[in-house]
């Protein structure tokens, strides 16, 4: 039994002399989500020994935070317990106080002077060495090193000796079935294996933090939708950390691309096969919030509101009927939140792409500079002085449209639901309110625009590939969108109680080229409007003609006059020149109804007067002389006085006042043609007047038959009549 007590005492005692490192990051630097690089043990230069522990250590967060904190053990037990911390970034000074590699003692310049003693050379050494490292890749070398050996820091003697190590075995292996390394790259290799010898030398250590790392990244991978939607704030995931902690290893990849070029080739695509994981769930949770931001709603009650909704150029969209009815406009988003969405949208996923782009060009040297510094970068001879292979010529850096299109390729696998997406937020703003596809094909059309001035247009060459398959997209939509409302309009039905007034058809054109021009304000293109305004308004004006064969219950003249009449104010007030021509021919169309409109009420006050002289004016275009035509029994000089006896002044007058208000009855108010149409009543009646007038001077002359109103009297009866109305 003793032997088995031993042992259990012996494992008891390895715990309890577990090393500062293990008990130093399972009890301080774990709970706090850190991890530890380096340690030293000190005391205080020139106070009473009492040790404590400098830890260099990094946040598990990102962008990366170094700090530099003082531990000691607690008053009982072997617990430590965090008594400083310093942001390493604040470092301003490293003084190792002597050359000789054996002093001690060392000061740290923060924002005051702390000095110290380490307890043995190697320690201070691992410890100062780690700090030039880290000012060296994170802190852009803004720490200064003074009294330090340069072997401490760089470790040249060391790499010298496993140089010469590692050339000798090479010559020994002379015969081996492995192609030999030339001293160059030798040199080269040894470089990158001495900058990261301690993850080297403990291989079971990085072992174990890696796979710590990737668990806490499944984890800023797992939250990244919750984030995003706790904080409501639309921004897209940064991967500039990462590319910068994997860009060191880029003259790794150069040599290996020499060195290996087959398995060299599968890299791009085993990093673009991880990534495009990635970036899955990171995109659709972008998306997914740009979707509830855009329609102002919870997550519960998105796709329900969503599905309502029917998508833009069906023909049973609500917001393309000729109905007056608007229900429900008022809980519509604000429409200018369309804009400002997808122009944030655009604005997170270019960074995003770009960034990316110039990654992948950099680290697989798919780039045509860093292809060529690759091959310039090798030089003829090595230090050995042997000659160094030139690779042949199929490995020769290849053209710039092959250069160009393995980025795109490689892009295009990475963010493979990149276009999807865009594609499903671009079918939601459509689906947001009338007209929105305007929106959305003037915001990205001004973006492209845009992008192609600028770097972006050349950085980014996989974004523009997919911008330009969604602004075809935004054109067919919206081409979609006119050829539905140019339908509706042909076939609209005027209601049978319709009593004329403006048709809801032309309230409907009118409706979109107002909000198309404040849209394609500022635009930097307007072609595609202009298509649609001229297609638009031919099928309002085919509409309108098609009103003569309606069957309505008011005259068709009244309708096609103020319909065209509206149409010519609404255009000239626009000023849209694509449009002019039809103006102007709307206000021709206007003219000639109007015309017949006046022409037709005209006879009803002096009907049979009207009826008789017509009669008079056909007998004279018979041949019949004008003196003649009074012996005509049906037009004899008897039959005359006896119609004229019928419209006395009076009468006349009542005859107006009765029009009067008929012609106020059915004239729409919003147009205000009533004066406009009554003036052109006076002025055909005098001018009718005095047609009569003149034809009773010329077929019954010496008659002495007249008129029992006169000129006079006929504008004092249009002045009186329009005064009693107001």
């Amino acid at each position: 039994m003793e032997p088995v007590e031993g042992a259990k005492g012996e494992s008891s005692q390895q715990l309890t002399m577990a090393s500062p490192w293990i008990l130093l990051e399972k009890d301080v630097f774990n709970p706090q989500n850190e991890r530890l690089l380096e340690i030293i043990h000190v005391w205080k230069t020139g106070k009473k020994r009492k040790n404590s522990i400098l830890c260099v250590v990094v946040a598990a967060c990102r962008p990366i935070q170094l700090f530099l904190e003082k531990v000691k053990k607690a008053d009982r037990g072997d617990q430590y317990k965090m008594t400083d911390r310093w942001p390493l970034k604040d470092l301003k000074l490293v003084d190792g106080k002597n050359v000789n590699q054996e002093c001690l003692e060392f000061e740290l310049q923060f924002d005051k002077v702390y000095k110290w003693t380490a307890v043995s050379a190697d320690e201070k050494k691992a410890f100062i060495r780690c700090l030039w490292k880290l000012n060296r890749r994170y802190l852009s070398s803004s720490i200064a090193f003074v009294s330090i050996p340069s072997c401490m820091l760089e470790g040249k003697q060391s790499l010298q000796e496993v140089g010469n190590a590692s050339a000798e075995t090479g010559d020994q292996a002379e015969h081996s079935a492995y192609q030999e390394m030339t001293p160059k790259e030798t040199a080269d290799m040894l470089k990158l294996m001495e900058e990261y010898e301690p993850i080297v030398n403990n291989s079971m250590a990085f072992a174990e933090k890696l796979s710590k790392d990737l668990q806490v990244l499944d984890e800023g991978n797992g939250q990244v939708p919750a984030r995003m939607q706790q904080a409501s704030e639309l921004i897209s995931s940064t991967h500039g950390p990462y590319h910068d902690d994997l860009l060191p290893y880029t003259p790794l990849m150069a040599w290996l691309k020499n060195a290996n070029p087959i398995l060299f080739h599968d890299l791009p695509k085993v990093y673009a096969w991880n990534l495009s994981r990635l970036y899955e769930r990171e995109i659709k949770a972008f998306f997914e919030l740009a979707r509830m931001l855009l329609l102002g709603r919870t997550k519960e009650c998105f796709p329900e509101g969503l599905d309502k909704q029917v998508a833009c150029g069906s023909r049973q969209h609500p917001r393309f009927c000729l109905a007056d009815s608007r229900e429900g406009e008022e809980d519509e988003p604000d429409r200018g939140n369309v804009v400002k969405m997808l122009e944030q949208v655009l604005r997170e996923l270019q960074p995003l792409c770009i960034a990316e782009q110039r990654f992948i060009e950099q680290f697989f040297m798919l780039s045509q500079d860093a292809a060529a510094q690759e091959w310039l970068g090798l030089p003829a001879t090595s230090k050995g002085g042997k000659d160094v292979a030139f690779p042949e010529k199929s490995h020769w850096p290849k053209t710039k449209t092959e250069l160009e299109e393995q980025p795109t390729q490689l892009l295009s696998e990475i963010f493979s639901s990149l276009e999807p997406e865009l594609r499903g937020f671009i079918d939601t703003c459509n689906k947001v309110q009338q007209f929105s596809c305007l929106q959305v094909l003037v915001t990205l059309n001004d973006y492209m625009f845009e992008m192609q001035g600028s770097s972006a247009a050349t950085s980014s060459s996989f974004l523009n590939v997919v911008l330009s398959n969604i602004l075809l997209l935004a054109k067919n939509n919206f081409n979609k969108c006119i050829c539905v409302l140019c339908k509706e309009i042909e076939e609209a039905k005027v209601p049978s109680k319709a009593k004329g007034g403006i048709l809801p058809f032309v309230s409907r054109f009118e409706e979109f080229v107002n909000f198309s021009e404040d849209v394609f304000r500022w635009a930097q293109q307007r072609g595609e409007l202009d298509k649609a305004h001229t297609k638009l308004v031919g099928s309002v004006f085919s509409s309108i003609n098609s009103l003569a064969s309606a069957n309505l219950k008011v005259n068709t003249d009244m309708v096609m006059m103020e319909n065209f009449h509206h149409i010519h104010c609404f255009l000239y007030q626009k000023k849209i020149q694509c449009l002019e021509n039809k103006r102007r021919e709307a206000k021709q169309r206007y003219h000639e109804h109007l015309e017949r409109y006046v022409t037709k009420y005209l006879g009803q006050p002096l009907e049979k007067l009207n009826h008789f002289f017509e009669g008079v004016k056909a007998r004279v275009a018979l041949g019949v002389k004008e003196e003649e035509v009074s012996f005509q029994l049906a037009y004899s000089k008897q039959e005359l006085r006896k119609v004229i006896e019928k419209y006395p002044g009076k009468e006349v007058k009542r005859a107006l006042d009765t029009l009067y208000r008929k012609i106020h009855k059915y004239l729409s108010p919003e147009e205000n043609l009533l004066p406009v149409v009554w003036r052109a009543m006076e002025q055909e009646f005098i001018r009718q007047y005095q047609e009569f007038e003149n034809l009773i001077q010329r077929c019954y002359p010496e008659s002495g038959i007249t008129m029992d109103f006169t000129v006079e009297d006929l504008l004092n009866y249009f002045i009186s009549v329009t005064q009693s109305s107001m």
